[in-house]
C-alpha cells in the first residue's frame, strides 16, 4: 500500500521550517532512499510532482522531497511565492545545509519511518539547481551513495551568470536585483548576499571539484533542447567525471512538463527519465 505524507515539518536554515513529503510502499520492508532537491523557482510540488514520486514509490523507493528553507513558499502556502523576503535572503550555502538536514532528519534514530527506509542507501535527485546542489552536499556528505540530476547546472551562477558587468555593479550598488517570475508575474528579488555568498565560499561551491572528487554512481540526465541550462553543461559534467553515466533526451529543462500539471499521466520525456533513474538505482542498491 502506497502512503503518502505531506507537508511534514523539517527545520532548516536558521531554523526555517521546511514542508516535506513522504511517499513510500508501507510494506515494513527497508527501503533505499531518494531525496528530491528542487531548483531555482521551483518547489516540491511543481508539475504535480506527486506524480514522479508515485512512480519511484512504486518501484520499491522512499521517496522524500522538501521546500527548502529559503525558496519562498511557506508551510501553509507550499506552492506559492508568498515570502519574498525569505526568497532574496536564499543562497547556495542555505540549500547545501537544508540538503544535509534532511539527511540528518534521515539518520535520526527517533525518525517514524526508520523501519521502513534504508540509511546505508541515501541517493539524491537534483533538479537544475538542484542538481549542482547535490553534487556539492554529497562531497561533503558521505552517507549520500549515489546521485542522479535532472538538468543539472554546472556552476553557482544562477540566474546572475549571463549578466554584464554594468548590471553587477547596479546589483552591489542597489543591493538588490529583480529576477521576472513569467509563470505567476512576481518580481523576485534577489540580494546581493547571493553573489557575495558565491565569492566567499568559491571552494565550497565549486561544482567542478566537486563532482570530479566524488567516487560514487553519477546518472546524468539532460534534454538536448534545453534552453534554461544548455546541453554542454551535461557534457561539462561527463567531462570532469567520466565514470558518470549520461542520458540524453530530446526534450526540454523540465522534461515536458510545466505547471500547473493537472493530467494524471506524466510526458514521455518525464516517464523516460523515471525510467532511466529507476534502472540505476536498481543496478547501484538492488
Amino acid at each position: 500500500m502506497i502512503t503518502h505524507d505531506k507537508n511534514l515539518l523539517i527545520q532548516g536554515s536558521i531554523s526555517r521550517p521546511m514542508a516535506t513529503d513522504v511517499m513510500f510502499d508501507a510494506n515494513g520492508i527497508q527501503k533505499p532512499i531518494l531525496i528530491y532537491i528542487h531548483g531555482f523557482n521551483g518547489f516540491k510540488d511543481w508539475g504535480n510532482f506527486d506524480l514522479v514520486a508515485k512512480e519511484f514509490a512504486q518501484a520499491g523507493y522512499f521517496f522524500i522531497k522538501s521546500n527548502l528553507s529559503h525558496n519562498g513558499t511557506t508551510p501553509s502556502h507550499p506552492s506559492d511565492f508568498v515570502d519574498l523576503e525569505a526568497y532574496g535572503q536564499n543562497n547556495y550555502s542555505k540549500e547545501i545545509y537544508d540538503t544535509n538536514a534532511i539527511i540528518d532528519w534521515v539518520l535520526n534514530i527517533d525518525n517514524v519511518y526508520k523501519n521502513e527506509f534504508d540509511t546505508s542507501k541515501i541517493s539524491l535527485l537534483g533538479h537544475s539547481r538542484g542538481g549542482g546542489i547535490s553534487f556539492l552536499t554529497a562531497a561533503q556528505n558521505k552517507s549520500v551513495k549515489a546521485i542522479i540530476t535532472w538538468a543539472s547546472i554546472a556552476e553557482c551562477k544562477t540566474p546572475w551568470g549571463n549578466w554584464s558587468d554594468e548590471k553587477l555593479t547596479e546589483w552591489k550598488e542597489k543591493g538588490v536585483q529583480y529576477y521576472s517570475n513569467k509563470r505567476t508575474n512576481q518580481e523576485m528579488p534577489l540580494q546581493y548576499q547571493l553573489y557575495e555568498d558565491y565569492i566567499n565560499h568559491k571552494q565550497e561551491l565549486d561544482i567542478q571539484q566537486a563532482i570530479s572528487n566524488l567516487q560514487i554512481p553519477i546518472l546524468l540526465c539532460h534534454g538536448t533542447n534545453d534552453e534554461a541550462v544548455p546541453y554542454k553543461k551535461a557534457l561539462q559534467l561527463k567531462a570532469w567525471q567520466p565514470s558518470a553515466t549520461l542520458f540524453t533526451l530530446e526534450s526540454d529543462h523540465v522534461f515536458g512538463r510545466k505547471h500547473p500539471w493537472d493530467s494524471i499521466s506524466l510526458p514521455e520525456a518525464t516517464q523516460q527519465a523515471i525510467s532511466e533513474s529507476i534502472s540505476f538505482l536498481n543496478s547501484t542498491f538492488l
